[in-house]
């Protein structure tokens, strides 16, 4: 390929898993780090959680107008930590989950932000995931709706996310072919909703970069990169915990990496209609105990460049 990644993609990162912020509570934290990645310019996108801490959104808008950076909110912070489902059987559960993302999408919107990306609740038994799904859809409508009633000059998406079914998180999306039929159901009535594929959940998930994406890009607005430890349950960052490409306990480093950028390449993902500047693969990553945020990105910039000129034979 004769074209440099630049004129594909952004490369972006998960700000509230690369550094310590996945809960509200450090203002100057969140600044201060997003300040470090937007004066890096290897990456062109951060996505950001919601804050209800005065005057984040307005310094994070300022230096991302500033320094070029695109913006996108993640909602997985507070449904996770809430322990909320856009699935939820009980209305009120249910509504409290919506209520959640709708935050997030004002939030998005206050930053300049395009996407804001979602997951679903636990899964359900066989017998119950026809009455999930469609509580799911119902609630996923509601949010690309009420991302409509806000539009200014633009339209925020929903991007969802699918997460493991059985490891860890155990979300009811899920397997990439539940994800599509959720994507099918939503853009019938909604056309700003997408998928969100991460490489970090695939091996939970038991799929290859190939199975998944070749499903899902027809959806695809939006892309995760990152690792995950399954083979000892006793581990620390066992689970969906998105340690560092190449951890030795971990699935994927230079060589997956690659096979995915390949996946991304020959299902046509580069080539799709999204809602941001370009597609975005964004790096999800986080320190283990005793390692740094600083340490960790730059393993992920070397694991990148590795992988593509292992695929491309060079950077350009």
């Amino acid at each position: 390929m004769e074209k440099h990644w630049t004129e594909l993609m952004d490369l972006g990162l998960v700000h509230f898993m690369a550094y310590p912020i996945i809960k509200d509570d450090n203002p100057e934290l969140t600044i201060s780090s997003a300040e470090t990645t937007a004066r890096d310019d290897f990456f062109n996108v951060l996505e950001v959680r919601r804050s209800e801490q005065p005057g984040v959104h307005e310094a994070l808008r300022r230096l991302a107008d500033v320094s070029g950076l695109s913006l996108g909110v993640g909602a997985q912070p507070g449904l996770l930590l809430g322990k909320l489902s856009l699935n939820d059987p009980d209305a009120a559960g249910r509504q409290a989950a919506i209520d959640e993302v709708k935050k997030s999408i004002d939030a998005a919107y206050e930053l300049n932000a395009r996407i804001t990306a979602v997951l679903s609740g636990p899964d359900a038994a066989e017998a119950e995931r026809p009455a999930a799904m469609d509580r799911l859809v119902g609630s996923c409508v509601a949010l690309c709706r009420y991302a409509q009633e806000k539009a200014r000059d633009y339209t925020v998406w929903v991007s969802f996310e699918q997460f493991d079914d059985a490891i860890d998180r155990k979300c009811f999306i899920g397997p990439t072919d539940r994800a599509v039929e959720l994507a099918e159901q939503v853009k019938e009535q909604a056309p700003n909703f997408g998928l969100l594929i991460d490489l970090s959940h695939l091996p939970l998930l038991g799929e290859t970069a190939i199975e998944s994406l070749s499903l899902a890009v027809p959806h695809l607005i939006h892309v995760h990169a990152g690792n995950a430890i399954m083979s000892d349950e006793t581990h620390e960052g066992y689970g969906d915990m998105h340690p560092r490409f190449g951890h030795p306990a971990g699935e994927n480093g230079v060589q997956e990496l690659s096979d995915f950028l390949s996946a991304l390449v020959y299902t046509g993902y580069f080539q799709n209609d999204v809602p941001t500047r370009k597609p975005v693969v964004t790096f999800e990553v986080k320190p283990l105990p005793g390692e740094s945020s600083e340490l960790v990105i730059a393993n992920t910039k070397r694991t990148f460049r590795d992988a593509w000129t292992r695929v491309f034979g060079s950077e350009s």
